[in-house]
This record gives structure tokens, C-alpha cells and sequence, in this order.
């Protein structure tokens, strides 16, 4: 028997020692939504007492310890698991993001002109202004290899271009996968698809949640009038080359899984060799 969501609103935020980013994202929170909002902290392990402090500092948030450094989908599954199925609409989101004011409430009004929709996405605006592409297509093998050996090299290329929907209107419209960094999702949606899977420890976690929604019949949908600003990469920089081949590594179970057999085993070899090409080039040292 399925669950009987109700209308509350809940946001986990996954945490790795967020610093002084989690004030932040919190303080720009309460003017995203004029709604009653819980606030989850599922925590991976931090040593710098940023969450301890947040949850002690305000009423709405709570902290929940993973018990180690899991992964943000697996961190996030754990967060969501913790809320009673009254809390009907979930966001995940990082702890280095700024919410517009009004943002959160303008993707809920979404929701009522997308009834089949189990995920939406802001714009997501970088630092500098510059706009993330947030809202892709699902890599196909052909788009997917493309963008992997030349995107760093030829910045203009189709395949990065068609991927990142580079050309495409900034307009509320359906999209193939939305960042994670910043996702608002209907928890029958999340549900009826299990959630993150937790075999991906950071990145592709929401490619392959979107794409996994689109296939149970739900829709991923833009909507770039709610913005908020990421900062990214806080709690990441300290390992980027750890960070690379955590990347690589879900980049290669995404295109795996979706190439399974014995057929495929000449493409999943050539693929994995590659992949492993490239990061020997981004990690090789100057």
C-alpha cells in the first residue's frame, strides 16, 4: 500500500563541514518560503562544528549523523527516511547555496502546472553570475563519449553543446536530469523510485535519479523564475583529485548500467580505459 503523503515541506541538506557557507544557506532559506519549513542536516562526518552549531541555534533545524562520510545520495536518503510521510515535498540541497527570496515558493507553484512532475530544479547561478547548466539531457552513449574526450579541448563541441542543452531557451520546460545541488521532488516520486542509489558516492547521483523518475513515468521540470546562487565546490576542494576519480568512477557505473551483458563488453572495456585515460591526464601533476 502506498504511503499517504501529506503537504508539509521539509529540506535535507547534506553536510561534510560545510564552514560558514551553512549559516548562510540557512539565513537565505527563511526568506525562499513563506511555508512552515523542517530543516534536515544529515551529516557525513564534519570536524568543524558547523552543524552542531546551526542545530542548536535554530528551532526548525535538526541534525542527523550518518555515522561517516557515505556519500551525499546515500546521506540524503538517510535524511529523507527520517521525515514522516506527512512531509509530502522534499528538497535536497547543498549547504554552499544562497536561495533567491521567494525561490522555494516559486518552484511549489510549479508543481500545480506539472501534475506528473516528481522533480524541479531552479536556475542556478554560479558566483560570478554566470548560469550553471543545470538542466541536461540524459548522456547517451554516443552524446556521452563526445563530451568525455573533447569537451575540455573544444568547449564548443555538439555533443556538449546537445548534452548541457546549451542552446536551448532558458524557459520552464522538462529536462532529462536536474542538479541535485538544489532539487525540490514530490516524495511519492522519490519513493516509488527508491531514492538515490547509494551505489554512487558523489556525482551522477542525479543524473541517474532523474533519469531512473523520467523512466517510471515522471517528469524532471526547469523552473529558471526561482534562482539561487552555489558556491561551489566548499567542501570538496581540499580533495579535488580524490573528487576526479569519484566522478570518473560514477561516470562509468552510469554508462555500465545502462549497457549491461556480454554484448557490450567490448564498449564497457573501451569506456572504462578511457575514462581512465582522461584521469591520468587531470590528475598528472604540472
Amino acid at each position: 500500500m502506498s504511503a499517504d503523503y501529506g503537504s508539509e515541506l521539509a529540506v535535507v541538506i547534506v553536510t561534510y563541514s560545510p564552514g560558514e557557507t551553512l549559516d548562510r544557506c540557512l539565513d537565505t532559506l527563511a526568506k525562499a518560503t513563506s511555508r512552515p519549513v523542517r530543516v534536515v542536516l544529515a551529516d557525513n562526518g564534519s570536524t568543524d562544528g558547523a552543524p552542531e552549531r546551526a542545530a542548536a541555534a535554530r528551532d526548525n533545524v535538526g541534525l542527523l549523523h550518518t555515522g561517516g562520510n557515505l556519500g551525499y545520495g546515500t546521506a540524503a536518503n538517510r535524511g529523507i527516511a527520517s521525515l514522516d510521510s506527512s512531509y509530502g515535498w522534499i528538497v535536497v540541497a547543498n549547504p554552499d547555496l544562497e536561495w533567491g527570496d521567494g525561490s522555494l515558493d516559486t518552484l511549489l507553484e510549479a508543481a500545480s502546472r506539472w501534475p506528473r512532475a516528481g522533480s524541479f530544479g531552479p536556475l542556478i547561478k554560479e558566483v560570478s553570475g554566470a548560469v550553471y547548466p543545470s538542466a541536461r539531457l540524459v548522456p547517451s552513449l554516443g552524446r556521452g563519449i563526445g563530451h568525455a574526450v573533447v569537451g575540455r579541448v573544444w568547449r564548443g563541441n555538439p555533443w556538449t553543446k546537445a548534452y548541457k542543452q546549451s542552446d536551448t531557451s532558458v524557459a520552464e520546460r522538462e529536462a532529462g536530469w536536474l542538479s541535485g545541488s538544489c532539487l525540490l521532488m514530490r516524495r511519492e516520486a522519490f519513493d516509488s523510485v527508491d531514492g538515490f542509489d547509494p551505489r554512487y558516492f558523489m556525482y551522477f547521483e542525479d543524473v541517474d535519479l532523474g533519469d531512473r523518475l523520467g523512466k517510471a513515468g515522471w517528469q524532471n521540470v526547469y523552473v529558471p523564475s526561482a534562482e539561487v546562487v552555489h558556491i561551489q565546490g566548499h567542501s570538496t576542494a581540499r580533495s579535488s583529485n580524490a573528487m576526479l576519480a569519484a566522478h570518473h568512477s560514477s561516470a562509468y557505473l552510469f554508462i555500465a548500467d545502462r549497457h549491461p551483458g556480454w554484448r557490450w563488453v567490448p564498449v564497457r572495456l573501451a569506456i572504462r580505459a578511457g575514462l581512465a585515460t582522461r584521469l591520468r591526464m587531470e590528475t598528472r601533476k604540472p
